[in-house]
Parts: C-alpha cells; sequence; structure tokens
C-alpha cells in the first residue's frame, strides 16, 4: 500500500486488505485483527507524508466499512456490536489512546456515512442511539476541544442536518407498505398499458423502436443523499441531557451539547432549525451582497471617471446649458457682441497679441539711445 502509486490498484489493494477480516471464523480474531490494524496506523501515521495520506483516508474508510458488515452478517447482534464499539473507543476516541489527531478527525468523520451505507435499511432506532452512545460519551468526558467539535459536528448536528430526509424516507415506507397492502393486480395492469399508449416518446427516438430503449431515464439529482439512518430524537436529547449534566463534566463541553440538546428536543416536537429558503430568493440575496462588496471594493479613480463621463453626456444632450457656461465663462461685465476669444488648440495662438517695437526715432524713458552709428564706425576702422 506504501508504494502503489496508482488509484484504482489503490482501491483494489485497499479492499483486498479490508476483506481479509472475513477470513477469520471467531469473532475473537476478528476483533485482534481490527485491533491490530488500527494501532499499527495509529503508531505509523506521523510517518506518512501529505502525499500518501489520502490512500490510507482510504483504507481506513474501507476496514470500517468491512467491520460493519461483518456486524450485518451475523445479523445485528447486541453484545457483538457492544464489543466492537468498545475497541474502537479504546483504540481511538478515548483519551487515553494513543490515535493522533488526525485518525480521530477522519474516524468522526466517516462513521455515520459507513454505517448508513452498511445498515440504514436494517437498522433501527434504538440499534442507532447505541452506535452513537460512545460518542455521546467522549463528547461529556473529553478536555480536547478538537475531538469535541468533531463529534458535535460530524455526529450530533448531522443527525439533526439529516432529519427531514429521515423523516421523507419513513413516509415513503409507510406509503409503499399501504400500496401494497390495498392494491389489486388488475388496476395495476391497467396503469401499466394506459402509461404505455400515453408515454411521449424522447427526443431522437423513431417509431417502432423497442420501448426500453426510448424509455426516459430519471435524472441524477446532486443533492440526493441516499438512504439516512432514522433516529429517536427525543431518546437521543435524553442521553446527551444525561452525561451533559453529570458533575464531572467540562463546562464548556456542558454548554455545547446543551445547545445540540435544544435541537433535538425541538424536532422532536416537530420543528425543524431552519426554514427553506426559495432559491431565488437566496440567489437574489447573494447578488444584492456581491454588488454591495464590488461598489465597496472600486477605486476611486474608477468611480471619478463613471461621474465624469456622466457630466459629459448631460452637456451634449442638453445645448441650453452650453449657452449658460459660455456666459459664466465670458463674466457678468463682457459684451456678448464682442468676439470671443478660444481656448485650447491653435486658436490661442492666433488669439495672442503682438507686442510693439519701439520705433527707431522715438524714446523710451528711462533707456539710453543706440549708437548705431558710432558702432558701425568703430568696426569698419577695425
Amino acid at each position: 500500500m506504501w508504494m502503489q502509486d496508482k488509484p484504482l490498484l489503490q482501491e483494489e489493494l485497499g479492499r483486498t486488505i479490508s476483506q481479509l477480516i472475513h477470513a477469520f471464523q471467531t469473532t475473537e480474531a476478528q476483533h485482534l485483527f481490527l485491533q491490530t490494524f488500527w494501532q499499527t496506523m495509529n503508531r505509523e501515521w506521523t510517518g506518512i507524508d501529505r502525499l500518501r495520506l489520502d490512500k490510507f483516508y482510504m483504507l481506513m474508510r474501507l476496514v470500517l466499512k468491512e467491520s460493519l458488515t461483518a456486524l450485518r452478517m451475523r445479523g445485528w447482534e447486541g453484545r457483538q456490536i457492544e464489543q466492537l464499539l468498545e475497541l474502537l473507543t479504546t483504540e481511538i476516541l478515548h483519551p487515553d489512546s494513543q490515535a493522533p489527531s488526525g485518525v480521530k478527525s477522519h474516524f468522526i468523520e466517516i462513521f455515520l456515512e459507513e454505517l448508513a451505507k452498511v445498515g440504514a435499511a436494517e437498522l433501527t432506532a434504538d440499534q442507532n442511539l447505541k452506535f452513537i452512545d460512545p460518542f455521546c460519551r467522549i463528547a461529556a468526558q473529553t478536555k480536547d476541544s478538537l475531538v469535541l467539535h468533531n463529534i458535535t459536528r460530524g455526529i450530533f448536528e448531522t443527525i439533526v442536518e439529516q432529519a427531514p430526509f429521515a423523516i421523507e424516507d419513513l413516509m415513503d415506507e409507510m406509503e409503499e407498505e399501504e400500496e401494497e397492502s390495498s392494491s389489486e393486480g388488475d388496476e395495476e395492469e391497467e396503469d401499466v398499458s394506459s402509461k404505455k399508449l400515453f408515454r411521449k416518446p424522447p427526443k431522437g427516438t423513431f417509431c417502432g423502436m423497442d420501448p426500453d430503449v426510448g424509455e426516459e431515464r430519471p435524472e441524477d439529482n446532486e443533492d440526493d443523499t441516499g438512504t439516512v439512518l432514522q433516529f429517536d430524537y427525543e431518546a437521543v436529547a435524553n442521553r446527551l441531557f444525561e452525561v451533559a449534566s453529570q458533575q464531572s463534566t467540562p463546562s464548556l463541553n456542558r454548554k455545547r451539547l446543551y445547545k445540540v440538546i435544544r435541537k433535538l428536543q425541538d424536532l422532536a416536537e416537530g420543528l425543524f432549525p431552519e426554514d427553506d429558503i426559495p432559491e431565488k430568493a437566496y440567489r437574489k440575496l447573494l447578488k444584492g451582497r456581491r454588488e454591495r462588496k464590488a461598489k465597496k471594493r472600486l477605486p476611486k479613480s474608477r468611480l471619478q471617471s463613471k461621474t465624469g463621463r456622466g457630466e459629459r453626456e448631460a452637456p451634449a444632450a442638453d445645448p441650453s446649458s452650453r449657452s449658460e457656461r459660455t456666459r459664466q465663462w465670458q463674466g457678468t461685465g463682457a459684451d456678448p457682441t464682442a468676439p470671443q476669444e478660444q481656448h485650447g488648440g491653435r486658436g490661442r495662438r492666433g488669439a495672442r497679441k503682438r507686442r510693439r517695437r519701439p520705433q527707431a526715432g522715438a524714446k523710451v524713458p528711462g533707456c539710453q539711445e543706440p549708437d548705431t552709428k558710432k558702432k558701425r564706425a568703430q568696426k569698419s576702422k577695425k
């Protein structure tokens, strides 16, 4: 596993290693295999470089899945569940265990996902409460804030977030049972025949083709979460309150768990913590926030250029404003019939007045007269 670089071969090798648990016939041998695996991961975790982390994350996920599959093969016996949870708590979750933070965080994150994949269709609410009981005890006892945060977010808040999907699955199961008990074979045949007659062929198909070829397939839904675990929210809230109300529970843990208990109690009464917001309203709200942020980030030069454009466009549209500006520029004492001076460009040069040069015979006060004749005579002598 350490030397394998190809993703597909990594996955195949991970399945092979994880399925070794089924090679042992007794429960003690299987638990010894799992104990050895988790102890090895805890010991070697700090020596794994970041480029190899993903495949070992995948290996831990596969081993957890196969250990839950072994429980399912034994019929979810209560004694077997308790032994497995005690082993996982001792090797991973317990504060005295040698598990690094990365192993603990990943295990907490994937536990409910893998449990739902293996046993969501078979497990009852009481059995699911047994599976999360170690997390309730560790959340009340731990002094590590990271472990408390991961358990609260990865276990309890995940249960709260998946509550609407769990209720939908339960309602669908009840409807299916009612339909199976009340439906008759003749009515089902008539419904199927009517659907085949009035069904429109999809685009890209021709008449006379096999109906299976032209059958429309439902589109994949991105928000589809699959099967969800069923929980008795009142029982979970009571169990959390039992461990959180003990005197040995730290105040930070108690405060954090009481918030989760309130949410679970609301769910037990039929109140959901978050109201559903329509998609259009949510997009409009996001768009407005982005526009406001963009305006704040605009530099002053762009804002001035935008205002300058507006000022240039305004006089072009209104010719009367030009005459008012020219009058203001000329001043109140200027003669409107007099020719106006041009500003800028070539017209400015033409508007300059030439300076008058003094004439040869004219006397300028305070200046000596140039003696040009004497200077010429001196130059000729030289």
